[in-house]
């Protein structure tokens, strides 16, 4: 009776540390997630502001940066959806005419 008390026992510390792991785990894919977000971010800004001339002192130039980023993310989520259903619809079978 003794052994099955401390087979319970254990099986629960087990459960409480693995359910501990996953949530640490969460908070950890989610801290890399808002790194690599941060990063492109910043690194985007950069590219698509390099040699714009705005002012970012106003409302106006604000807006203007706004609607200058946002058509540049647009563009770049288009491309990638132009070039993911190229990929998809290419022939990936092996060329079985090629001679050795």
């Amino acid at each position: 009776m003794i052994g099955v008390t401390v087979l319970v026992i254990a099986a629960l510390c087990l459960v409480i540390w693995v359910v501990i792991e996953i949530k640490r785990m969460k908070h950890k894919l989610f801290a890399i997630f808002l790194i690599f977000l941060l990063l492109f971010s910043y690194l985007s800004f950069l590219f698509v502001f390099k040699d714009k001339d705005t002012d970012f002192t106003t409302v106006p130039g604000l807006t203007e940066a706004g609607k200058l980023y946002f058509s540049w993310l647009g563009s770049v989520f288009g491309n990638l959806k132009s070039v993911t259903s190229y990929t998809i619809q290419m022939d990936w079978e092996g060329n079985s005419t090629l001679q050795r």
